[in-house]
């Protein structure tokens, strides 16, 4: 048995929004035996061109019973029947997560009959249901009303039964099946395609654009994470209304997927990735001469026009360079904006200054630590992380030049990798950030197996 379903609603996700019609045709693959159709009061304004699309209005619904109260009646008709509906996920998130509020748990298999559609009515411009009955001569009435969405999905339900001559219905409804879980617009195909290897994933809107990039150790495990809850967040519920396409980029291993997914965010900007959209290095060190005569450092935000001797991102990494710098050069941590109370300097009784503060240093002798100071800084080595490659045949490398992230890609495995020069022909250049650099330092900090020291460089 089906029930095929409808809902009005206040709003594009469940887990903030209420449902304000609901109506269910309970189907036996011939006949319409069952019906249940309401109002509900959604306990919260509904907006003024929902009103206008749906024609219910908040008079309408005030009068109408809150959810909770026709909530077993729901369940007790949908218990045990496939959930079929037009982008099936979203009308079954709202039903489950009502249900759920109430007390109810509603576990059921799912049927969407745009993606059953498009595979058993391929070549259509448009598989809303609007024009998808268009297409198949279905007169719609009371559009965007749940009783008569209802009545047109079961009229496409109907015929999709009558020529569905490859069992796509039956295959659907296999438990390995994807096609209940997945958007309704993306191909199974797409999903089929992915590996079970390290790489970044991308998901297109209808135009083509890429809307999310992710990255993982398992492209086919992680994307399939994505569609496989029902999850009633706006994210969840935005993946599922727009993607229409999946691709994807496989890397070796799953640093080199973290360095795309950065590099592909920041390139892209996908409007559905939030995280590394503000990450940039917003402190820096700076140096400047003052009255005195003294080179001093100081930590600051980073401004336009003037460049900093190191930069970062958190505050603390930056406290604990500058006092790693004093400790080894002999700098005072009042000059250097480490110490700002009138107490004696803290350098001098740890005896790493030698009283530049109280003037019983020359600024000449001082200076020049500090100029050897900011020259560390500025020079970090190169390196290369050497792991697998995709094949046997080859190995992946990461290229580090002089403490920045050149670039990276796969080399011949019986590669010598002895000359950064000669690795910069043969690697694709990416364009380095912060959280790319502080990435690939943390990874060689504790797989120093995997790092190869360049010729001309010092550990």
């Amino acid at each position: 048995m089906y029930a095929i379903v409808d809902i009005e609603t206040t709003g594009s996700y469940a887990a903030a929004h209420g449902i304000t019609e609901i109506s269910i045709h309970v189907f036996d693959g011939e006949k319409v035996v069952e019906k249940f159709e309401t109002l509900i009061n959604p306990n919260q304004p509904i907006p003024h061109y929902i009103q206008a699309m749906t024609g219910i209005t908040d008079k309408m619904a005030a009068t109408a019973p809150v959810f909770e109260t026709v909530a077993e009646k729901i369940y007790t008709i949908l218990e045990g029947k496939i959930f079929v509906a037009h982008n099936v996920n979203f009308d079954y998130s709202f039903v489950k997560g009502h249900l759920a509020e109430a007390g109810f748990i509603l576990n059921s298999k799912k049927l969407c009959t745009v993606r059953l559609s498009r595979k058993i009515f391929p070549g259509f411009a448009s598989y809303s249901l609007g024009n998808l009955c268009h297409s198949l001569g279905i007169t719609i009435k009371d559009r965007h009303r749940a009783g008569g969405d209802t009545e047109a999905t079961v009229k496409v339900f109907q015929l999709l039964l009558a020529h569905d001559k490859e069992q796509h219905i039956a295959k659907s409804l296999q438990r390995n099946s994807k096609e209940s879980v997945l958007p309704p617009n993306v191909p199974k195909e797409h999903f089929e395609q992915l590996p079970y290897t390290p790489g970044v994933y991308y998901f297109h809107n209808e135009k083509g654009k890429i809307v999310y990039v992710g990255k993982a150790n398992n492209i086919r495990y992680r994307v399939n994470s994505h569609f496989s809850n029902n999850s009633e967040s706006r994210q969840k519920q935005n993946f599922l209304k727009h993607i229409h396409a999946i691709s994807f980029q496989p890397c070796a291993t799953e640093l080199m997927a973290c360095i795309l997914e950065s590099t592909e965010i920041k390139k892209l900007w996908p409007i559905f990735n939030q995280s590394q959209k503000r990450w940039e290095d917003v402190y820096g060190i700076f140096s400047y001469e003052d009255q005195n005569g003294f080179l001093r450092l100081a930590i600051e935000k980073n401004k336009q026009r003037l460049t900093p001797v190191y930069s970062f991102h958190y505050l603390v990494d930056g406290h604990a360079i500058l006092r790693k710098v004093m400790r080894e050069f002999n700098l005072c941590p009042k000059l250097c904006f480490m110490q700002k109370d009138q107490v004696d300097c803290e350098g001098i009784k740890e005896g790493f200054c030698y009283g530049a503060c109280r003037q019983k240093e020359l600024p000449a002798s001082y200076n020049e630590r500090v100029q050897q100071a900011i020259e560390s800084l500025k020079k970090q080595p190169s390196f290369a992380i050497v792991e697998k490659g995709l094949n046997g045949d080859d190995q992946s490398c990461i290229l580090v030049t002089e403490g920045r992230f050149y670039g990276m890609g796969y080399l011949p495995s019986d590669l010598a990798i002895t000359d950064h020069a000669m690795l910069k022909e043969l690697l694709t250049p990416y364009k380095e950030n912060l959280y790319i650099r502080n990435l690939i330092n943390g990874y060689a900090a504790r797989f120093p197996g995997k790092v190869k020291m360049l010729e001309g460089t010092t550990p």
